[in-house]
């Protein structure tokens, strides 16, 4: 079976190397086109199955006309495919009228790069056959340390209550492996799972996209749009990074959750609730507490079952597993032979503290991959401290490629300290976005 295609009709390059980068990591071919003139073209030889469009391309256009003609042209085809509007944030009212036209959801620019990924990803799941159930290796909790057999226990007991779940844990620890898994063992597993990332939600925005709005609500709301807690009736609603809420919007939330009721912007009566609530954030349990960064009131909504996620520090023993599977995850996607993992590198990994988690190391083991010789895999592979490989004379092509090593590891060290946030990571490098997108694309390197 051929894989879905996604395509970007977009005239900025920096915004579709942005694009290409993060999209990357889902099962699909990515194509972008600079201009709708070039999609009669491209489509006898291909289909898209999700399109994400452009309104503007001629230089000073604000109207949107070139984007909602193609918008048409694409509804128009036998087979439309699911389309995305891209908008900048002054220009919401046109894209709701692209809503209006036919358009599955809109998003603006920049972007959020979790939310992009969320709702590509959520379009893709819509395409995909029925699956037979089978557990997904990428989606797995992986380990058999005491810490971990106990959450899944936990998991286990929790999953087919309708209890609502708040998950504590660093970045990079799984906080939504564990939200999924949780929801695959439940009772409403046969319904949606989907995910919000509440810290990129702007206050200005919140009600409409949790709650949803009717047409004529405010100006220009020309449709009525399904909010968050709609859109995963029958199923799971997982609310990340839950801490980064502002209190007012806090009060918003525990009103919902209190009256299982939720008002669309400029409806005339409540709609009930058919949802299971998971959350999770990344703040110590005494931040939490403090009424001056979350409302004691909320968190006891939430938190009627709390699954802490352990740090790897916390795990080593499960250092060893993880390893070996991210390496064979990557030998194969980069076609690579598979390596000895020596007991002094496993040893080396298992002292390391892992400050960025599970995240660092399944970046490091890609490292690894990307870089290792056939003799197997050494710490330095890894980009950990230990025996380093035999010294060898440096010819200028030789040297260069040291120079793109030292470049590559400067970028990947940057990432990791700014937890995949690709602006701090630029500012820090003293790089532009768009300057630091290029230099991971040349590397191979993803968020």
């Amino acid at each position: 079976m051929s894989r879905p295609v996604i395509l970007l009709i977009e005239d900025d390059e920096d915004v579709a190397l942005a694009a290409r980068m993060l999209l990357r990591k889902l099962d699909a071919d990515f194509v972008h086109l600079p201009h709708p003139q070039l999609f009669d073209a491209w489509q006898r030889q291909r289909r898209a199955d999700i399109v994400l469009l452009d309104l503007n391309y001629s230089p000073g256009a604000i109207d949107g006309a070139e984007g909602m003609a193609m918008l048409a042209r694409l509804r128009a085809l036998p087979q439309p495919p699911q389309v995305f509007a891209l908008t900048a944030y002054a220009d919401v009212p046109l894209a709701v009228a692209a809503l209006k036209q036919g358009a599955a959801d809109f998003v603006t620019k920049p972007w959020n790069n979790d939310k992009l990924l969320q709702t590509v990803a959520g379009a893709l799941r819509a395409l995909a056959p029925a699956s037979d159930g089978r557990a997904d290796s990428q989606h797995e909790l992986l380990g058999d340390s005491m810490a971990m057999r106990a959450l899944r226990a936990l998991i286990a007991s929790v999953a087919p209550t309708e209890a609502n779940v708040l998950i504590l844990g660093e970045n990079g620890v799984g906080k939504e492996l564990v939200a999924s898994a949780v929801h695959r063992a439940s009772l409403r597993a046969a319904g949606p799972f989907h995910s919000v990332d509440m810290g990129a939600l702007p206050e200005s925005t919140f009600d409409s996209e949790l709650f949803g709005h009717r047409k004529g609500a405010f100006t220009d709301a020309r449709a009525d749009r399904t909010g968050r807690f709609q859109s995963a009736a029958g199923g799971t609603l997982f609310l990340d990074e839950i801490g980064n809420l502002p209190l007012a919007s806090q009060a918003k939330l525990l009103t919902a959750l209190e009256r299982r009721q939720i008002t669309p912007l400029g409806a005339d009566k409540p709609e009930p609730l058919d949802v299971r609530v998971v959350s999770a954030t990344n703040l110590p349990e005494i931040q939490l507490h403090d009424p001056q960064c979350f409302r004691r009131d909320l968190l006891f909504r939430l938190n009627t079952i709390v699954l802490r996620v352990p740090p790897l520090r916390e795990r080593r023993e499960d250092i060893p597993q993880l390893a070996r599977h991210y390496l064979d995850r990557y030998a194969a996607q980069y076609r690579k032979p598979p390596l000895e993992l020596p007991q002094e590198t496993l040893r080396q990994l298992q002292r390391h503290d892992w400050p960025g988690n599970v995240r660092a190391l399944r970046h490091a083991c890609e490292r690894a991959v990307i870089l290792a010789r056939a003799g197997g895999y050494l710490a330095a592979d890894f980009d950990l401290p230990g025996p380093a490989a035999p010294p060898s004379p440096l010819s200028p092509t030789a040297a260069a490629l040291k120079l793109d090593d030292q470049e590559k590891l400067a970028i990947r060290q940057a990432l990791e300290q700014c937890a995949g946030n690709i602006s701090h990571a630029a500012r820090q490098l003293g790089l532009s976005r768009a300057a630091l997108y290029r230099r991971m694309e040349k590397h191979g390197l993803q968020t």
